[in-house]
């Protein structure tokens, strides 16, 4: 059959073969049509892009172009009107220095002017005394001297007696006045006062704790005083300690840290350290609370807190054994008290009485005096201007400005200088009255000078035959004015000058 005959199979194969050659150069020149003509759209579409980008670029560049135009002319428009400003000031400059040199040519004729005048009155002048000299006799100086010894020879014993009888009248009744209104202030407000010294005394329960707070080889009680700035004295005194500094701040931090430590039962330089800073923190709300308690005792509810916190830090500071807060809450009543019989603001008066020694909680840390840095306290957190004025005046370091810094500086004075309310060494008592006596004794006709009522009064003995009345009136002042030039006192000092007169005859 044909089907098995092997030729009939190669022929079918080869012309199959020949038909899949032909069909496959068909597809390819199909598919060659096909990517010819993708290639051909591909590169129409980019030629349109191009021509678009093309236009779009012209269009952008001509705004550009359009866009430097408008404004280098803006610029240009600018640049004349600044042009044109300049002009004008350049002529408005021309016209002043024109003008100046006017006036300065005016000015210098009007000096010559009274140059000359000046002159011609001075030769008037002369004229005039020479005239005067040849009617009279005597020189312009020796007649000056013969008037003024005759007026003071005629009037001399009646002037000393009527300042006399003034200055007695005047000063008699303002004492009787002062006294009366310091005396119901003082009667009105009573205050104890205890004696601040320079140490503090720590009770223990148990002596054993002594040897734990002086640890191995005192390394406890080293790390303490360094913490604290403070020195301990553990074996004067049984069952206690005693802490002692000159800064009581550092007196506290170191007893409330020596009550943590014993409390913790744990006492080694680490927890030490810890316990310290603990009490620092623990002293700065105390300080916070201490400076509220002295407003709400006053009655000044409108402090700023920052002032409050200044007025804590007094509890801490003494000046001359004396609490500052415990002086500033007394001045404040007292010139609160003395304001009011005075008819003045009194709560002026009070408020710049308990703010008058502000600057004292911060004198240790900034350069200036108490007062000046008070002032600038005050300022600084919103006082009024009255505050300001009303406290500045207590140690006479700016003049009073209002009826108020006088009452402040009344109570500051009458707080201070009170028995019991100060105490200062006694090298210094002694040395103030020293310098009374020697600044008396160093004026001429003084015979003697004592220094008497611990310093108050400074009685003077003058030479009767160098002093006469007129005198000693004026030789008093004099003293005074240089006692308070010199010296800083609480309080005031009478200067008393006595002129004693003996006449001596015998009958024969």
């Amino acid at each position: 059959m044909i089907y098995q005959n092997p030729l009939f199979w190669v022929s079918l194969i080869i012309v199959g073969a020949i038909i899949g050659y032909f069909i496959r150069q068909l597809i390819a020149i199909k598919t060659a049509n096909s990517i010819e003509q993708k290639i051909k759209r591909q590169v129409e579409e980019s030629r349109l892009n191009s021509k678009e980008l093309v236009l779009e670029a012209q269009q952008k560049a001509t705004a550009i172009l359009e866009e430097i135009k408008r404004e280098e002319k803006e610029r240009k428009n600018q640049i004349s009107k600044f042009e044109e400003r300049l002009l004008k000031k350049e002529e408005q400059i021309e016209k002043q220095s024109s003008e100046i040199k006017q006036r300065e040519n005016q000015i210098t004729q009007d000096v010559e002017k009274l140059k000359t005048a000046k002159s011609e009155i001075e030769e008037l002048k002369q004229k005039a005394i020479s005239d005067l000299e040849k009617v009279a006799g005597l020189s312009a100086e020796e007649a000056k001297e013969i008037l003024l010894k005759n007026l003071k020879e005629s009037y001399q014993q009646d002037l000393s007696s009527s300042l006399q009888k003034m200055n007695k009248e005047r000063i008699e009744e303002i004492e009787h006045r002062a006294l009366e209104i310091m005396t119901a202030a003082i009667q009105r407000y009573a205050r104890s006062h205890v004696g601040e010294i320079t140490t503090t005394t720590f009770d223990l329960k148990d002596e054993d704790l002594k040897g734990k707070i002086i640890g191995r080889e005192g390394r406890n009680i080293r790390a303490l005083e360094k913490a604290t700035g403070v020195e301990l004295v553990i074996d004067e005194t049984p069952e206690s300690i005693v802490i002692s500094s000159f800064d009581p701040v550092r007196r506290e931090i170191a007893k409330m840290a020596l009550q943590k430590l014993i409390k913790d039962g744990r006492i080694q330089p680490a927890k030490i350290e810890e316990k310290v800073e603990e009490a620092k923190q623990e002293l700065n709300k105390k300080i916070i609370e201490v400076g509220e308690n002295a407003a709400h005792e006053t009655g000044i509810y409108d402090l700023p807190k920052e002032i409050i916190q200044l007025l804590g830090r007094l509890h801490f500071r003494i000046s001359y054994g004396q609490n500052v807060l415990v002086h500033s809450i007394e001045s404040a009543y007292l010139a609160s008290m003395l304001a009011s019989e005075l008819g003045c603001n009194a709560d002026i008066a009070k408020k710049a009485a308990l703010l008058h020694d502000i600057g004292k909680a911060v004198d240790h840390e900034i350069q200036g005096s108490h007062v000046e840095l008070g002032r600038r306290i005050l300022k600084k957190y919103g006082m009024g201007e009255e505050i300001i004025k009303a406290m500045e005046a207590h140690h006479e370091d700016y003049p009073f400005a209002s009826p108020e810094a006088y009452i402040v500086a009344a109570a500051d004075a009458l707080s201070a200088s009170r028995p019991g309310a100060r105490r200062d060494t006694l090298e210094n008592y002694l040395k103030r009255l020293g310098d009374l006596e020697k600044i008396a004794n160093g004026f001429e006709g003084v015979k003697n000078a004592y220094a008497i009522s611990a310093g108050r009064e400074l009685r003077i003995f003058v030479t009767p035959e160098k002093i006469d009345d007129f005198k000693a009136l004026q030789l008093a002042r004099d003293i005074a004015n240089k006692i308070e030039s010199e010296l800083k006192y609480p309080g005031e000092i009478k200067v008393n000058v006595i002129r004693e007169i003996k006449a001596v005859e015998y009958a024969k």
